[in-house]
């Protein structure tokens, strides 16, 4: 008995546990709440947008930010004697292809118009506008008449042969146009859509660009619909293993319809919409995924925020089977569908599609959500999924957030896929102009295969970062290999960035507001 403990001591014992245990505990959860807290919305915002500065292709203005880059693709279009020059490399290589180029410009335009207000609170409007522009002044360049559009400059294969910067390009840059005898539907329709989204954006701050855009745009979408067919069949070879039209046309010209609707308030495009929903598969098609080639997520849901209006009720028959697709969708990002009809999860919970560059489908999954979460705010509504309770828009918001965090840090490898964001994020992004020492600091001629031999293979981090940028991204498992020879997993591409700069802005106000942070901004949001 003498090794036993005083009641009291116990007692006193017990008590200074359950105190240091219940202190732990306070710590644990307070530290989550930080944690759950602690991202930076309004850099990761600032951040995106230097990335279309390190992706721009041209003479590069004075006012550059993204000082490692200099003036590249000068002589674009030369051969075929029209002016090219300007415009976007989409990824780590420096091909100019248009198809993805202008769903980027679209996305970033939709961010704009969806949360101009918020992107202009934290000072980044004019950035985002710039970014914007780089694009659709390329766009106009390429719609040399109306029935003639500049595709692409350069090709895959002789520029995946070579690793060099783009300021040092030795690869052909020939040029790809559609026309009437070899016609691209759907590169018309989605650069229509591009330039229609936009005229909305420079509406009111620049009112005869806005004009400009919106002239070229209608144009682009009379040549896509008379001359019927997909760009890759009439670029075979050029295009098909690298952006090829899986969906085919139809998608993109009910998209540029609804844009056009959207930018004109011309009753003639609505109802093209409308009478072409059944058999373009914009009412048929229920789709778990939304990206530079497949639209009818996007177009259903653009089409389902038009019910609001009591101007549509005469099509809120059509509107109603568009809405249907586009909740099927939302309802497969929550896993709220029936049977297998969800989009996979990782354990981490991020949206799974497939294995290559599969950030692209969470960052414009993560805007479609946050744009209809509001929708169904303005409206008073719920989601209905075939699983479960009706869905809030704070669920929905919520389910945003996870992804958008998930991209930012909070992560099984706890590092950020949105590159220079963080203390940890991807350092060997498959990107050459990065990868190579910057031709501002060694302007020596760096060759084709030179940059194989001397960059491509280090395991050193990139010499440049690509501020912004966001990658590939984990594997079915949350798996990450930061290597730059891992390119499914490491190249960043603009359209994967371009979704995220609305949503940035969005939870960046949403933080403020919980803080009571929030300042009063000049109203810019005339774009709805």
């Amino acid at each position: 008995m003498r090794n036993a403990s005083p009641p009291r001591r116990r007692r006193r014992g017990s008590l200074i546990l359950f105190l240091f245990l219940l202190c732990f505990c306070l710590l644990a959860v307070s530290h989550s709440a930080i944690a759950a807290a602690s991202f930076d919305y309004a850099d990761a915002l600032s951040k995106s947008l230097l990335y279309f500065e390190a992706q721009r292709s041209g003479r590069l203005p004075h006012n550059q930010r993204v000082t490692w880059r200099d003036h590249s693709g000068l002589t674009d279009g030369l051969e075929q004697g029209v002016d090219l020059v300007g415009g976007y490399y989409d990824a780590g290589d420096h091909v100019k292809f248009g198809f993805p180029m202008a769903f980027t410009v679209t996305m970033l335009s939709w961010g704009v118009i969806e949360y101009g207000d918020e992107i202009a609170s934290v000072g980044e409007l004019d950035h985002a506008l710039e970014a914007i522009k780089w694009g659709t002044d390329y766009f106009i360049k390429a719609h040399t008449s109306p029935n003639v559009l500049w595709a692409e400059v350069g090709d895959g294969d002789t520029d995946h042969y070579c690793w060099q910067r783009p300021e040092d390009m030795t690869t052909s840059r020939q040029a790809y146009k559609v026309d009437e005898n070899n016609p691209g539907s759907d590169l018309a329709g989605e650069t229509a859509a591009a330039m229609a989204a936009a005229s909305i954006v420079f509406r009111k701050i620049n009112p005869r660009y806005s004009q400009l855009l919106l002239h070229h745009a209608q144009q682009l979408f009379k040549f896509g619909d008379r001359y019927r067919g997909k760009y890759d069949e009439s670029m075979v070879g050029v295009v098909k293993s690298y952006y090829g039209s899986v969906s085919g046309y139809k998608d993109e010209l009910l998209w540029a319809a609804l844009w056009l609707y959207k930018a004109t308030d011309t009753l003639d495009y609505l109802n093209y919409a409308m009478e072409n929903a059944h058999t373009f598969g914009g009412t048929g098609w229920a789709m778990t995924e939304f990206s530079w080639d497949v639209k009818f997520a996007g177009i259903q849901l653009l089409a389902s925020k038009l019910l609001a209006e009591e101007r549509h009720k005469g099509q809120a028959q059509i509107l109603k089977k568009y809405r249907s697709k586009a909740e099927y969708y939302l309802c497969s990002c929550l896993d709220k569908n029936d049977h297998d009809h969800n989009v996979r999860r990782t354990p981490g919970g991020l949206l799974y599609i497939r294995q290559w560059n599969n950030m692209q489908y969470v960052s414009s999954a993560a805007f479609l959500v946050t744009v209809y979460s509001d929708h169904l705010r303005a409206t008073n509504q719920n989601l209905k999924c075939p699983k479960g309770r009706p869905v809030s828009h704070r669920e929905l918001l919520n389910f945003a957030k996870s992804q958008v965090d998930y991209i930012l840090g909070s992560n099984p490898s706890n590092m950020s896929y949105l590159v220079g964001y963080g203390h940890s994020y991807p350092k060997r992004v498959h990107h050459r102009g990065a990868s190579v020492v910057s031709y501002r600091e060694n302007k020596a001629f760096i060759g084709c295969t030179q940059g194989y031999d001397n960059w491509y293979g280090r395991p050193d981090p990139n010499p440049n970062v690509v501020v912004g940028a966001l990658v590939g991204g984990p594997d079915s498992e949350d798996g990450f290999r930061d290597e730059r020879r891992n390119f499914m997993q490491t190249e960043a591409c603009t359209y994967n960035t371009a979704p995220l700069v609305g949503v940035f802005a969005k939870f960046n106000q949403l933080e403020l507001n919980k803080l009571g942070l929030a300042k009063d901004a000049k109203s810019v949001a005339y774009y709805r």
